[in-house]
């Protein structure tokens, strides 16, 4: 009976936060200055040109980085929330920003990545996105609408039809140099179904809003780093660092 409560306990802590995350991100969404859409034309962020004008640069420091892939964590070991969508070593990350705070070992080995990001208004979370030859990963949702999710593309697999990502009702296709811009608090998935690797730099910037809108999502963004969300994939990137 003690567990049966327990069970419901969490269920309805569960469906209680979803609620009031759906109700935030309902007002995030009005509050928005770029629409509220699953997915954005690059035009709306100008300063990423200068980042795909610079993508080979990046792409030459993630080679330098690929040379080590065998060491590199898989999401879920940093991040033990995302086992439901990171299976075995079939997604690696490698980690620079973590909600605004730089990881310094790693952005030591990329100086020149480091440097182009530093540029990026609202930069929040940034790191490489490793997937395998033949994975799948499942839908899921960001946790929030208040920051904006960019993929630069890096290294594509050559059959690049059969490697994509759906968010809500789109299905996209990267191109080596350029940019998806998403919201990825829509359900959304990627596939890779190649016999090459898929990698990009995925970084989240601050949605551009209207003040009220700016100040609630820095408010849900200072109560996820103080959490075990962010505290703990912290702790294990910090203690793969110590072993590596």
């Amino acid at each position: 009976m003690r567990e049966f409560i327990r069970s419901v306990r969490r269920k309805t802590v569960k469906r209680s936060g979803r609620f009031l995350l759906n109700t935030l991100a309902d007002f995030i969404g009005r509050q928005s200055l770029i629409g509220d859409q699953p997915v954005f034309q690059r035009s709306v962020f100008p300063w990423i040109e200068g980042l795909e004008s610079n993508w080979e640069k990046i792409r030459e420091e993630l080679n330098d980085v690929l040379r080590h892939r065998d060491s590199l964590p898989s999401f879920h070991e940093l991040s033990p929330y995302q086992k439901r969508i990171s299976k075995g070593d079939n997604w690696k990350t490698f980690v620079l920003n973590v909600f605004g705070d730089r990881f310094e070992p790693n952005c030591r080995r990329c100086p020149q990545t480091t440097r182009l990001l530093e540029t990026v208004p609202g930069l929040r979370n940034a790191g490489f996105s490793i997937l395998a030859p033949h994975y799948h990963i499942p839908p899921h949702r960001g946790p929030t609408n208040g920051i904006v999710r960019i993929h630069l593309a890096l290294k594509i697999p050559r059959d690049s039809e059969r490697c994509w990502i759906r968010v809500d009702d789109r299905v996209l296709h990267w191109k080596e140099g350029e940019c998806i811009v998403f919201d990825d608090y829509y359900e959304h998935e990627v596939q890779n179904n190649t016999d090459d690797e898929r990698v990009v730099l995925f970084f989240d910037v601050d949605r551009p809003m209207r003040l009220p809108g700016r100040l609630l999502t820095q408010s849900l963004i200072n109560g996820f780093k103080y959490s075990a969300y962010v505290k703990d994939p912290m702790k294990n990137l910090h203690e793969w660092e110590r072993q590596h």
